[in-house]
């Protein structure tokens, strides 16, 4: 599957940014999608998780509480919400999918990744 991560910006910290994760004409139905993100000079981190029956999600510790990340399969779309930001906000997020995967918080585990979409936040 090819995602294709879009909706980054500048933000105000305190704004609020929405991130998608879409494919071009293929079904995301079935797949675990996690948003990843990653700062200049550190490593790549988990975000959040959203499992492919849309029933669970998982968040980091700072993503927690803030940010929420949701499904529409109709749109094979999933989105990131991210409210109260941050300039420790500040990077670049990837989508990427498993299929019929848990959501894992290790990188390597997903097969499929978008191409990233810099999401910038001023204090």
């Amino acid at each position: 599957v090819q995602l294709q991560a879009s909706g980054g910006g500048l933000a105000q910290a305190g704004g609020s940014l929405r991130v998608s994760c879409s494919t071009s004409g293929q079904t995301l139905s079935g797949y675990t999608v996690a948003w990843f993100r990653q700062a200049p000079g550190k490593e790549r981190e988990f975000v959040a998780g959203i499992f492919w029956t849309g029933d669970s999600t998982r968040y980091s510790g700072s993503a927690k509480g803030r940010f929420t990340v949701s499904r529409d399969n109709a749109k094979n779309t999933v989105y990131l919400q991210m409210n109260s930001l941050k300039a420790g906000d500040t990077a670049v997020y990837y989508c990427a999918a498993e299929k019929f995967g848990a959501t894992t918080t290790v990188p390597e585990v997903y097969d499929y990744w978008g191409q990233g979409t810099l999401v910038t936040v001023s204090s």
